[in-house]
Parts: C-alpha cells; structure tokens; sequence
C-alpha cells in the first residue's frame, strides 16, 4: 500500500477458527484487530462500516483495505485485501443430500456435475459450489439476490479437494471480472469459499490459515 505497512494487494488474506458461541462478534473482533495488526495501528483507529447493501467497509486508518466475513455455528472466517473487493464463506463438512438440493438450487449445469460425483463426494460437492456463490454474492455487494444461486462457478481446477489446498480463484464464466474458488481448510471439517472482484483476481493468492478461538475473542 503505497510503501506503507498493509496488507498486498495481490493476495487475500483468510483466517478461520472454531469457536463456542458468538460467531457474529467473534469474527468482527478478529478481522478489527488482524487489520490493525498488518497496518501496524491500534485497533481503536479502525472501525467498520456498513454499505447500503449490507457489505462491511474499513474506516478511520484502514479505509481501502477490502473485507469479508462469514460464519455458521460453531465457525467462523474472515478475510482482508488491498486489492478488490472480496468476499468469503464458511460452511461445516457434513452429509447432506447432495444432489437433490443442487437440483433445487443451483445451476443446471451444476447440478449435473454434483449427480456426476459418486455419493461420497456429493455432500462436499455441493458446498464447494454454495460457498463460492455465498462468497461471490459478498464480493459483488449483491448477496445472492439478483439471481446469485444461478450464478455459474468455474470448474473446478482440482478434484477431488485436497485438504489443506489452497484455494485458487479462477474466472467465472459469465463474469470474467470475478474470480472463485473453495477449499477443504487442513483437517478437513470445514469447506471455505473466496472470491474476489476486480483487482485481476483470478491472479490473486489466497492464503488461508486457522487461528486459535482464543485470538478471535
């Protein structure tokens, strides 16, 4: 950033951590605090900000760094540029009916490549496409209103997901200006989904790692 401490601008930041309640808190703490930890401030000269939409926004010593944030129960995840805008989700690995609910919710397309999968790999299938949509949504400032479940993701670049793999964002069909990708996080009980708009973010890193819930507090 212009010489000055702060995230780079080619690489999104995502940090990820169980946690026993009060995700929603939890995760606005975090990133507060990892931002002003990277700009080298105090967290009290930053603040975060809401956009009509909803989309989070840095103030005050970190206005321009790009911010995401998700969590389900019991998870939460964070992420931070200096590039484009990003966007982030988090779901919990479990077994869910796979192909009946793409069928119901995603792309045609999709939906046939999920089918496609043996049954084992249906479940994680499924949410590798859900969390890139949820992150899309976000990165774009749209949630998934305005047609987001339909919404077509990149193929995939790898499969089946190796845990621990970083995620790799790679252009959306429809949208080359938007980039996605998810990963199964080291251990493989979470599935973390980033995007970025903007900013070439099909050249962007996406550095994942988990923190301790203790740092999220």
């Amino acid at each position: 950033m212009d010489g000055r401490p702060g995230p780079a601008p080619d690489t999104v930041t995502v940090l990820w951590c169980t946690t026993d309640g009060d995700e929603r808190g939890r995760a606005r703490a975090l990133l507060v605090r990892q931002v002003a930890a990277v700009l080298e401030v105090d967290p009290s000269a930053i603040w975060m900000e809401r956009e009509p939409g909803g989309r989070p926004v840095m103030a005050g010593a970190a206005e321009g760094v790009r911010v995401s944030m998700s969590h389900t129960r019991g998870a939460l995840a964070v992420a931070f540029t200096a590039g484009g805008h990003v966007g982030v989700d988090v779901e919990a690995l479990r077994v869910l009916p796979g192909q009946a609910l793409a069928r119901r919710w995603l792309d045609k397309a999709e939906a046939a490549w999920v089918a496609a999968l043996p049954e084992s790999e249906r479940s994680v299938g499924f949410l590798w496409l859900w969390t890139q949509k949820e992150a899309v949504g976000k990165a774009l400032g749209l949630g998934l209103r305005a047609g987001g479940m339909s919404r077509r993701m990149p193929s995939p670049g790898r499969w089946p997901l190796i845990a621990g793999a970083s995620p790799v964002p790679l252009e959306l069909p429809d949208d080359p200006g938007t980039a996605a990708d998810a990963a199964l996080v080291v251990g493989g009980s979470h599935v973390v989904g980033v995007a970025v708009r903007g900013a070439d973010g099909a050249a962007a890193r996406v550095e994942v790692r988990r923190v301790t819930s203790r740092t999220s507090d």
